[in-house]
C-alpha cells in the first residue's frame, strides 16, 4: 500500500516517524516537501532576539533517515483527490492514501504598506530578517500587529511583545520606546482564562498597551501610522506584523478546500474523498493553527493507517488537546494545557511561568528532532 503526504511540518513529519516506526522497511511512504528543511516556530524569536543563527535551527530534510520512508524535495503543482495523484517537478505520483499536510502559505503581500513600511515575523525570512533591524533598534513606538483571522499559533504576537520588552530594556531604551499589540481577539488566549489574565496582568506591568477586538489593515508608511478595522490609527517607528494567513494555491485548486480550508472529519481527519487525509494547518479542525495539534492529529492518522495496514480496525478519534510553551520574557517560560474537544467549549490552564520551564521546553524540541530525524533504532 503507498502512502503519500505532502508536507514535512510537525505534522507529516510526526506520521511519517510514527509509521516508520510501526512498519520499518516493510513500509511505502514518500514524503513531499519543497523546502531545505524544518524550523520549529519558537526558533524564529531565537534568531530574532539575537540567541542563536539561522542555520542552527534549521533541520534539514536531507537528513532524515527512516526506513521505509523516501523523501523527495521537489514542488507540487497539482492534487487530484479523486485520483489520489500528485504532479510534482519530479515527476507524478500515486497513492492508495494521501495525507495532505501542506500548511498555511503567507502574504505579507495582502495587507497594504506591509511590506513597503513595516516588517513580519512569521515567515522564516522575515523572522530571521528582523534580527538586525531588532540589533539596531534605537527605541520608540512599536506596534505588534494581526492583520486577519485565522493566524497560526495564537500566543506568538503576544510572545513578540515580551521579548520586545526584554530587549528594550536591555538596553535602556524603554523611556523613550512604548509598545502596542493589537489583536482581533477579545483576550490574548481565549480558551485559557487564566493564561490571558495573566498575559494581561503583566502587560499591564511592563506598561505593553492592548488594543484587542481590532486588526491592522493597513500601513501608511508615509505617515508612519497603522490603520486599523475600527477605523482608528496609531503612529509606529517599528511595525512587527501578523500576515494574512492562507491556503497553499495547489490546495485551493484542487476542490479540497472548502470556506478557504480543508474541511475534515473532526475525529478522524477523513476528507470528503476516500483515503485522503488533510492535518495541521490546511486542514480546518476547530482547533488553533499550532504545530502541537498538527501532531496530535498526525498520530491519529497514523493509527488509522496502520490499522488498514493490518488489516484491522481502528478507534483512533482526535480529541483536540494540545501543550503550548509561552515565552513571557524575563527568562521565564509558561505551559498552557487547551483542549478543543469537538462538539465541546474549549478549556485550557497554565502552569508557571518559570525559569524551570525552559529546560522543559528545550527537551520538547530536542526529542522531536531526535525522533523526526533519527534513525527508527536510535
Amino acid at each position: 500500500m503507498k502512502i503519500l503526504v505532502l508536507g514535512a511540518g510537525f505534522g507529516g513529519l510526526e506520521l511519517t516517524a510514527t509509521l516508520s516506526e510501526l512498519f520499518g522497511d516493510a513500509l511505502d511512504l514518500t514524503l513531499i516537501d519543497g523546502s531545505e528543511g524544518f524550523v520549529f516556530g519558537f526558533s524564529k524569536f531565537d534568531v530574532m532576539f539575537g540567541r542563536t543563527t539561522a542555520d542552527a535551527v534549521l533541520h534539514r530534510y536531507a537528513d532524515i533517515v527512516k526506513p521505509g520512508v523516501r523523501f523527495v524535495p521537489t514542488t507540487i503543482r497539482t492534487i487530484d483527490p479523486s485520483a489520489r495523484r500528485v504532479q510534482t517537478d519530479a515527476g507524478d505520483f500515486d497513492a492508495d492514501i494521501l495525507v495532505v499536510a501542506l500548511g498555511a502559505d503567507l502574504d505579507p503581500a495582502a495587507t497594504p504598506g506591509l511590506l513597503e513600511g513595516g516588517y513580519e515575523f512569521y515567515t522564516e525570512p522575515g523572522a530571521f530578517a528582523l534580527r538586525e533591524v531588532l540589533h539596531n533598534f534605537a527605541g520608540g513606538q512599536v506596534i505588534v500587529g494581526v492583520t486577519s483571522l485565522p493566524f497560526k499559533c495564537p500566543p506568538a504576537p503576544s510572545e513578540a511583545a515580551l521579548l520586545v520588552h526584554d530587549l528594550l530594556a536591555e538596553r535602556g531604551l524603554l523611556d523613550r520606546s512604548q509598545i502596542s499589540l493589537v489583536m482581533p481577539l477579545p483576550v490574548p488566549i481565549p480558551p485559557s482564562p487564566a493564561a490571558s489574565d495573566l498575559l494581561l496582568t503583566t502587560f499591564a506591568e511592563r506598561g505593553i498597551v492592548w488594543h484587542p477586538g481590532r486588526f491592522v489593515e493597513a500601513l501608511d508608511p508615509e505617515r508612519r501610522v497603522a490603520l486599523l478595522s475600527d477605523d482608528t490609527e496609531l503612529p509606529y517607528d517599528l511595525f512587527l506584523g501578523v500576515p494574512v494567513h492562507r491556503a497553499p494555491d495547489v490546495v485551493l485548486s484542487s476542490g479540497l478546500a472548502t470556506d478557504g480550508w480543508v474541511g475534515v472529519d473532526p475525529f478522524t481527519l477523513e476528507t470528503a474523498y476516500p483515503g485522503v487525509y488533510a492535518i495541521g494547518d490546511v486542514a480546518s479542525v476547530g482547533t488553533p493553527k499550532a504545530g502541537v495539534f498538527a501532531e496530535g492529529q498526525a498520530k491519529i492518522v497514523a493509527d488509522r493507517i496502520a490499522a488498514l495496514l493490518r488489516q484491522e480496525s481502528s478507534n483512533a478519534a482526535y480529541d483536540g488537546h494540545g501543550v503550548c510553551y509561552l515565552e513571557f520574557g524575563q527568562r521565564a517560560v509558561a505551559k498552557v494545557d487547551v483542549t478543543f474537544a469537538p462538539g465541546s467549549a474549549p478549556v485550557g490552564s497554565i502552569e508557571g511561568p518559570s525559569s524551570q520551564i525552559v529546560a522543559d521546553k528545550a527537551a520538547f524540541g530536542t526529542s522531536r528532532v531526535e525522533r523526526w530525524f533519527g534513525s527508527a533504532a536510535g
